[in-house]
């Protein structure tokens, strides 16, 4: 009787192994199934970073607005009969101005 009680044990761990260490296993399920989600997250920050990106994209083919915009912000450009105003914020550590 011991013997087959341990033969059914022994058949048991044989068919259980594919389940829990083989190549389908519950952990390499676990792992992909983190992958996926992981996936998921970049993929959906990717779709927004897409969405904001065509708006830019649409805006600039659209209207010049923004295309003025960039040029005042990025290149610095004014426009013709415009005067420029650089105002300059005067640093706390600076020493005064010598008289």
């Amino acid at each position: 009787m011991k013997l087959l009680t341990l033969a059914l044990l022994g058949l048991i761990v044989l068919l259980q192994h594919p389940l829990w260490l083989g190549k389908g296993s519950w952990l390499r399920v676990w792992e992909v199934d983190q992958q996926v989600r992981a996936q998921r997250d970049t993929n959906q920050k990717m779709t927004l970073r897409n969405a904001a990106l065509d708006a830019e994209v649409r805006d600039l083919k659209q209207g010049f607005d923004a295309i003025e915009e960039r040029a005042r912000s990025e290149l610095g450009m004014i426009k013709r009969d415009e005067i420029f105003f650089q105002v300059l914020d005067n640093p706390r550590n600076s020493a005064p101005p010598a008289r």
